[in-house]
């Protein structure tokens, strides 16, 4: 079993932010990974569609032989999680915002939330704040526009930095120093923000406590692979293969369709 790859799924291109995270903490670790693009982003398309859509990266995932899945999508995690877990038999980790972390870090007691409608409308969210941000001032923002814009080629695309100017500069009046990205697409956002926003507001992603959990679950199964052989690092898309090429500095020809 611990020679079994990772499996990974997101609604589109920004789980790589993960997967990047799970290679760098867990080199040996072999890896499936699905990018829907062809439905993104999930939000909008309703809790019902969403269970649909994780259902089926799950049995894929599972039949290309997962040992654990990683739901690398917020808006996946709340809508399907519970459901995955109970179903499948392989251990499912889940992404949520960053809230605790910038709650602990804060020294203005006011957080930035960037994330997706999805996100910030789910009772997963909702219970995070209540248990972890009491005292503190929370200035939510929708990130309209912006994973639709990364999956089409445009992140660094001047209708960018205006989206991401005008969700941010309310932020900053508002005196956080902390900046939660709330969906996995945002962090490839990270050399844009960094040139937005002062260097004293500390931008919290989600990745590296996502890698680390998966770690310590493998750990706890006796599932972390200690070798190198026969390591594989697979990659599917729904939608086109150049937006993940393009993102990642990749070939296209490591990609394979997904129909």
């Amino acid at each position: 079993m611990s020679s079994k790859p990772i499996g990974i799924f997101d609604s589109g291109a920004g789980g790589l932010s993960i997967w990047k995270e799970i290679i760098a903490l867990m080199p040996n670790e072999s890896t499936v990974y699905i990018s829907d693009s062809k439905y993104a982003p999930y939000g909008p398309k309703g809790s019902d569609f969403i269970l649909k859509r994780s259902i089926e990266n799950t049995k894929i995932l599972l039949e290309k032989g997962s040992k654990i899945i990683i739901v690398a999508c917020n808006t996946a995690t709340t809508n399907a999680i519970s459901y995955l877990r109970k179903t499948y038999s392989v251990p499912f980790i889940g992404i949520e915002p960053a809230i605790k972390p910038a709650a602990i870090l804060t020294n203005s007691n006011t957080i930035g939330v960037l994330a997706t409608k999805g996100t910030l409308s789910s009772s997963l969210f909702h219970e995070t704040c209540i248990k972890y941000t009491k005292d503190k001032i929370l200035i939510e923002q929708e990130g309209n526009g912006i994973v639709e814009l990364i999956e089409a080629g445009g992140l660094y695309s001047s209708e960018m930095k205006k989206l991401l100017k005008k969700y941010l500069y309310p932020m900053i009046k508002n005196n956080v120093d902390c900046i939660v990205l709330g969906c996995t697409h945002y962090h490839f956002l990270l050399p844009i923000i960094t040139e937005i926003v002062p260097k004293k507001i500390k931008i919290i992603d989600s990745g590296p406590a996502v890698a680390q959990q998966t770690k310590n679950i493998l750990n706890l199964k006796g599932l972390i692979n200690h070798s190198q052989n026969h390591l594989t690092r697979k990659f599917y898309t729904t939608g086109k293969k150049n937006v993940i090429a393009k993102l990642m500095n990749w070939d296209e020809s490591i990609i394979e369709d997904l129909v």
